[in-house]
């Protein structure tokens, strides 16, 4: 007696459903190769430092500089009227202890992770009292912010306040002495 498995004609191998799975699977390995080094080619992230190992070194005096913040107690209110070209920002820095006389002072702001987007702007000094002085500058030629979580740095010689601001939420903010 014949059963209907064996009477059913076979059909040849490229017919069948379970060869094309099985090729299937490697093919799109290698697709996803393709994707993941057109991706590595196109967003080139760029050398970290050329030079690291005189920043490592420059890393104590900064430092340094943030301990003597902490020592004379500074604080700072930042207010950006805007995050564009031409947009003014305005620093007032207090403190604890009479402030260390400095006609300009350096704030910066670093995108976690594209070096190129970061930026500066030097702030100069226009009024001071005992508390301490206030500071104003204006953006050059740059994009707005992009709304990320940026690290913030405001540096003068002698002393360095750092902190992390929201760009998309935040237009005043301080920042104080870590601890």
């Amino acid at each position: 007696m014949n059963t209907p498995a064996a009477d059913a004609p076979s059909l040849p191998w490229y017919r069948e459903p379970w060869p094309w799975i099985l090729i299937a699977l490697p093919a799109l390995v290698i697709v996803g190769c393709g994707v993941t080094f057109w991706l590595a080619l196109r967003s080139d992230d760029g050398m970290v430092a050329s030079d690291y190992y005189k920043r490592g070194l420059a890393i104590n005096r900064e430092l340094t500089r943030s301990q003597l913040a902490a020592q004379l107690g500074l604080r700072a209110e930042v207010e950006m009227t805007g995050m564009g070209s031409g947009d003014r920002v305005r620093v007032r820095v207090t403190a604890g202890r009479p402030l260390p006389v400095e006609t300009t002072v350096r704030l910066s702001l670093f995108h976690p992770g594209r070096g190129g987007a970061d930026r500066a702007v030097v702030l100069v000094r226009v009024a001071s009292d005992a508390d301490g002085a206030e500071y104003v500058g204006q953006w050059g030629e740059v994009a707005p912010l992009r709304p990320v979580a940026w690290q913030v740095a405001i540096e003068s010689p002698t002393w360095r306040l750092d902190g992390h601001i929201n760009a998309q939420e935040e237009r005043i903010f301080r920042l104080e002495p870590a601890r």
